[in-house]
Parts: C-alpha cells; sequence; structure tokens
C-alpha cells in the first residue's frame, strides 16, 4: 500500500509540482499516470522514493512514513522500491550482469559493491532475472551493445534483481519505436501479473494507458482530477485530464 496523505511540491521558484494530493495504490496494482508535460508526472512518481523531496504532507509504504525515513530505514524503505527511467540509466561501458547486479547493492556493505564481490546467489538472481525478459544471452555483451529496447530491458532485470515489491517507471518507453514499446510494456505487465509487483508507469500515450493499466490517474497542474478503472477512461475523461481535445500523436502510433 502507498498512501499519499495531502502531499504539496513546490519548487523554489514557486512553481507548483504537486498541490494537496491525496490518493492510495494497493498492492499488486499497475497504475498508469497520465497527463501534460509540467502537469506533475514525475513529480509524483519521483517522490515515492525521495529522488523529489515534497514541501508539506507524507508518503507512507507499507503504514511506514518515507517523508519521514533517514539513514538506514530510508536505505531500506528505498531497497524495496526499483526505478526505471527513460534513458535507461546503465552504466554502458561494462557488461549487461554487472548492470543487473547493481540492484543487490543495498544488500551488502559499500566496499564489497565498489570491489564487484557479488555472491553466487546474487550473480543466479540477476541471471534469471534476464531470463524473464528473455535477454540471459547478452549476459556478458557490453550494455552500450544493445538496442534501445534490450536497455530498457536490462533496467527492468536490475529492478527485479533488486527484489523490489514496487516498480516505478518514468516514460519507461518514450525513446523506443513502437514495436519495441509493446514488448517493453508486456515485459511490465507480465513481471506485475506473475509476481505481483505494483507498478506504477507514467506514461504519454493513452492507448497504452488504457491497454495495460488496470487503473489511471490523471494530472493537470499538480492537482488529481481523475482516479479511477480504465472502463471510466473515456476520450471525454483524457479530454478533461489535458484541458482541450486529444491530438492524434497522443495515441500510440502517432506522430512525436
Amino acid at each position: 500500500m502507498i498512501e499519499f496523505q495531502n502531499v504539496s511540491k513546490v519548487y523554489p521558484n514557486g512553481t507548483v509540482g504537486l498541490n494537496k494530493i491525496n490518493l492510495k495504490i494497493n498492492p499488486g496494482d499497475f497504475v498508469v499516470i497520465v497527463g501534460l508535460s509540467g502537469a506533475g508526472k514525475s513529480t509524483l512518481l519521483r517522490s515515492m522514493n525521495r529522488l523529489h523531496e515534497i514541501t508539506d504532507g507524507q508518503i507512507l509504504i507499507d503504514g511506514k512514513s518515507i517523508t519521514a525515513a533517514k539513514g538506514a530505514e530510508l536505505r531500506r524503505m528505498r531497497r524495496d522500491i526499483g526505478m526505471i527511467f527513460q534513458s535507461f540509466n546503465l552504466v554502458k561501458r561494462v557488461s549487461v550482469l554487472r548492470n543487473v547486479l547493481s540492484g543487490r547493492v543495498g544488500y551488502h556493505s559499500t566496499l564489497r559493491t565498489i570491489l564487484g564481490l557479488f555472491p553466487k546467489e546474487d550473480v543466479e538472481l540477476s541471471l534469471k532475472a534476464l531470463e524473464r525478459v528473455n535477454i540471459r544471452e547478452k549476459a556478458y555483451a557490453r550494455a552500450d551493445e544493445l538496442s534501445g529496447g534490450q536497455q530498457q530491458r536490462v533496467s527492468i532485470a536490475r529492478a527485479l534483481a533488486q527484489e523490489a515489491k514496487i516498480i516505478l517507471a518514468d516514460e519507461p518507453v518514450a525513446s523506443l519505436d513502437p514495436l519495441t514499446t509493446r514488448q517493453v510494456m508486456d515485459d511490465l505487465k507480465r513481471i506485475n501479473q506473475e509476481l505481483g509487483i505494483t507498478t506504477i508507469v507514467n506514461l504519454h500515450f493513452i492507448d497504452l494507458a488504457r491497454e495495460y493499466a488496470t487503473r489511471i490517474i490523471g494530472l493537470r497542474a499538480g492537482q488529481l482530477v481523475f482516479d479511477g478503472p480504465v472502463s471510466e477512461a473515456t476520450d471525454a475523461k483524457f479530454s478533461e485530464i489535458y484541458g482541450r481535445e486529444i491530438k492524434k500523436d497522443e495515441l500510440l502510433g502517432g506522430e512525436g
């Protein structure tokens, strides 16, 4: 369970990122967050693991405040939250396996991870994670030898090796072509269904939101303006979220 209690975020320049958000996300949900650029999607997502600090309110994960957590407690809570970025966030010059093993750093001492001294069990766990996203054969290739879609699968495998209970994905398919987009989204959905990992994804494309989500959250200017099942996410509702008619390029397969 993730719970936002009256959460606000105001940036130093006065821009309101989030405005009094109250929200509960249930274990095992596949949530897609939609809205225009600047609506607060990334701020909402990144506040859950404290990549962005909120200004007011608190965020609870399984009843514990990550907002108030410090030191070892914060590190332990973050260990349960995997993050997938639009830009993949891999170390390109090292192997795929080493990138996936970086998901294990929260379980070991700093010195051990710097030296790359991961136990055999971690290596086996990482290889199984690569197998789950169908790129085990790439384990010993350099990350920069992979296509964009394969690199994003490595980042998903890293979250699996981390044994995350929650996966946050910030525009994970924004830089991918339509075919690769569906492959990556299929991986995320399958992992959500088979492992019960709560998955929260920011997406630009409305068609993808409808196809993969069990629940859609709409943000507009930092405010929660829609929260409901896919069946209620009509074109009219999306127009309300976006504050205008939906453009062709906001549907999968459009340009841009």
